[in-house]
Order: structure tokens, then C-alpha cells, then sequence
């Protein structure tokens, strides 16, 4: 799979605790479109992940496409929860109007709302309908090959 190019992108969601709500935020690079009627789309993490725990609990999610000047951006959120957690209270985002989970500023974005999660080997996979989406201005994708983050000029020059 590690020859297999994907896309990237960062998917948020949060938890409400003590009155107030935990943003949490990670990059994802297993997005699948699934149905056009109606708008679903999956996402898979590892059983214990603690996102999955609050995709589960706020029953919504929001992804966000990053673009080749993101990199940064996807590196701080593949790091684990407790070493990105500062990193969400600074994210260039805003809650979305339907879900109120984080949007990042970039080529494209969608809100989310958990249709469903099913047990697949090690990992469960989420899946949202899509309830609203957004475009940004058009840029080069970030993708993900070989064990690292690229851009698509990088790979096709």
C-alpha cells in the first residue's frame, strides 16, 4: 500500500465536557467515497483511538483537503492526541455551521454527520453523510506516497 498515492487531509470532531467543547483534530489519508444518493463517506481508525471515542460520542465529524503548502499542517496532526492537542487551540479553522466540528481553509471541506460504524479487522470504520461542503481556492493536492508526504508537482516533474 505504501506505493498506493492517496490524498490528505485533516478530519476534526470534539467533545463537550464540564459546559465546554474539546476540539480534537487529526490527518487521515483513508478517506473513501462511498454513495452519491445519499452523500456517505468513510474514514477507518485503529479500535482504541481516543478520536474514534469522541467521532463516536459527537456523532459528527468534519474533513478537511489539504493542499502541497499544508504540509506543515499534516505533520503537527499526525502526531499523537496528547502531542497535538495544543496545536487544535491554534488551527487556522472555524466550527461549521451544520456540525461544529473544525474546518480548515483549503481547497475543499465537509461536514459530516455518523451514519454508521462497523468493525473491520483492527480498525473501525466510520461512515458520514455528508450534510454540507465548502470549496477554497484551487491548489496543488497534498499527497501521501511511500511513507511521506509530497506534492503532486514533486512526483510528476
Amino acid at each position: 500500500m505504501r506505493r498506493f498515492v492517496t490524498g490528505v487531509c485533516v478530519t476534526s470532531t470534539y467533545m463537550d465536557k464540564d459546559g465546554e467543547r474539546l476540539h480534537d483534530a487529526m490527518t487521515v489519508n483513508s478517506i473513501t467515497s462511498l454513495s452519491l444518493d445519499p452523500p456517505l463517506v468513510a474514514l477507518s481508525f485503529r479500535h482504541e483511538s481516543r478520536f474514534l471515542a469522541r467521532i463516536l460520542a459527537s456523532r459528527c465529524f468534519a474533513v478537511s483537503i489539504l493542499s502541497a503548502h499544508h504540509e506543515a499542517v499534516a505533520m503537527t496532526f499526525a502526531q499523537s492526541q496528547d502531542e497535538r492537542a495544543w496545536a487544535v487551540t491554534t488551527m487556522l479553522g472555524e466550527p461549521g455551521a451544520a456540525t461544529g466540528a473544525l474546518v480548515l481553509d483549503g481547497p475543499g471541506w465537509m461536514e459530516c454527520v455518523l451514519d454508521r460504524s462497523i468493525e473491520l479487522g483492527d480498525h473501525t470504520m466510520v461512515v458520514g453523510e455528508v450534510v454540507a461542503t465548502g470549496r477554497g481556492a484551487a491548489a496543488a493536492p497534498l499527497i501521501f506516497l511511500e511513507g511521506e508526504f509530497r506534492s503532486l508537482e514533486a512526483v510528476t516533474s
